[in-house]
C-alpha cells in the first residue's frame, strides 16, 4: 500500500505547478488548464484523506465528484467567455483584456 504522504506530496506538487501557471502565464487557455490542475490536486488529497483512518469512508470521493462537476461547469463557462473575448478583441492575452478595468 502506498503511504498517504506520497499522495499529499503529489497533490502539493500539482497545486504548485497550477498556481505557477495561473500567476505567470498570459494565455487564457493555459490559465484554465492550470486551474483544472489545481482542482485535480485537491481531488487527490480528498481521496487520500478519505481512505485513511479507522473509519475510512467515501466522503472525500463524493466531494471529489462534486469538484469534478464544478470544474466541468467552470471549463464550459470559461471557454464560452474566451470565445466571446476572441471574437470581440481577436486576442486571448490576459494583459490585453481590460474590459472590466476603470
Amino acid at each position: 500500500m502506498v503511504p498517504v504522504t506520497f499522495f499529499l506530496a503529489l497533490g502539493a506538487v500539482l497545486f504548485c505547478i497550477g498556481l505557477y501557471g495561473v500567476l505567470t502565464r498570459r494565455h487564457l487557455v493555459v490559465v484554465l488548464v492550470c486551474i483544472e490542475l489545481m482542482l485535480n490536486s485537491v481531488n487527490i488529497n480528498l481521496v487520500a484523506f478519505s481512505s485513511i483512518g479507522p473509519f475510512a469512508n467515501i466522503t472525500g470521493q463524493v466531494f471529489s465528484l462534486f469538484i469534478f462537476t464544478v470544474a466541468a461547469a467552470e471549463a464550459a463557462v470559461g471557454l464560452a467567455i474566451l470565445i466571446a473575448l476572441y471574437r470581440n478583441r481577436e486576442s486571448i492575452d490576459v494583459i490585453k483584456q481590460d474590459i472590466m478595468r476603470w
